[in-house]
């Protein structure tokens, strides 16, 4: 059997930079699966997705290390590459929303191990607009404290960080007048928050029943909070989105679909896997069924 050829990228600075601590066990354990690694420390905001265009073609397999922005950064370098091989991720991060989509062990070896020897499946890839995502894009209320949130209070209180941030959000909450065409149907309201997913973990809160949620479908799960709303129905939208329940509240919108359009009245700034998304006057999402290939755990 010939030599695998492995590209390993990691980002030094996620979860209090712990991986590089680490780094000895897991290059071993890839190596004992058969791998010949090559190890790439990211140096800046972009660095994996540029590696993975520059080489990326070059391997066997592509295993990322971090948080959910690695892993989604990663994604996007590989949908520009004409023959892509399996991707498997390492989560070191604050949150790691993938790593339970994916089932990952959160111990890094045992992680390695699933990356290095685990079972390739499909997986759905999400398009805003020009830009990929791997779970989500989000708009509107609090959707900018993932990527306003300092480093240092991610890597001290991990998800908790988000809330802490979010919190001085509560009394500017400005909604925004949509028309959401998606393939059952239009909607048109006022809306404070707006999340186009393939996740049932968002920052670290379950929001979607995982029941519904399948990452190789071709649909996305679509939800929507509107504006006029009583306390009491918000109060219940939100405990069914912690409690894992169905929301059936006049507070929120559910649907599923494999692409949506969002007409604004003024242009919707987004994020994508955490991180800011760009902004948009009308935003096209797409589910791009089965693009990639991923390892995941049991």
């Amino acid at each position: 059997m010939g030599v695998k050829n492995l590209l390993f990228l990691y980002n030094p600075t996620s979860g209090k930079g712990q991986i590089r601590q680490r780094l000895a066990g897991i290059i071993d354990t890839f190596t004992r699966g058969g791998w010949l690694v090559t190890a790439y420390p990211t140096q800046c905001r972009g660095d994996a997705g540029r590696m993975v265009r520059e080489i990326g073609g070059r391997f066997e397999r592509i295993v990322c290390a971090g948080g959910d922005g690695t892993l989604s950064e990663t994604v996007s370098g590989m949908m520009e590459l004409e023959e892509k091989c399996p991707l498997a991720f390492l989560p070191f991060g604050s949150t790691n929303d993938c790593a339970q989509n994916l089932r990952l062990p959160t111990g890094p070896v045992k992680a390695a191990q699933v990356a290095a020897d685990g079972v390739p499946c499909p997986m759905d890839v999400g398009r805003l607009n020009d830009r990929h995502f791997i779970y989500v894009a989000a708009f509107g209320a609090f959707t900018d404290v993932a990527y306003d949130t300092p480093q240092e209070l991610k890597n001290t209180f991990g998800h908790l960080a988000y809330l802490f941030a979010g919190l001085g959000q509560l009394a500017n909450l400005v909604p925004h007048h949509l028309r959401v065409e998606y393939d059952g149907g239009v909607i048109e309201d006022d809306f404070l928050y707006g999340m186009v997913c393939n996740t049932y973990s968002v920052a670290g809160v379950k929001a979607l029943p995982k029941e519904q949620v399948v990452l190789d479908d071709g649909l996305f799960e679509v939800l929507l909070v509107r504006k006029n709303v009583k306390l009491a129905d918000l109060a219940a939208a939100l405990q069914a989105i912690a409690g894992n329940k169905p929301m059936n509240t006049p507070a929120v919108v559910t649907f599923q679909t494999g692409r949506v359009t969002i007409t604004a009245d003024e242009p919707l700034a987004w994020t994508t896997d955490g991180e800011y998304g760009g902004t948009y006057a009308v935003s096209r999402l797409e589910n791009c069924h089965n693009a990639l290939t991923v390892i995941k755990g049991e």
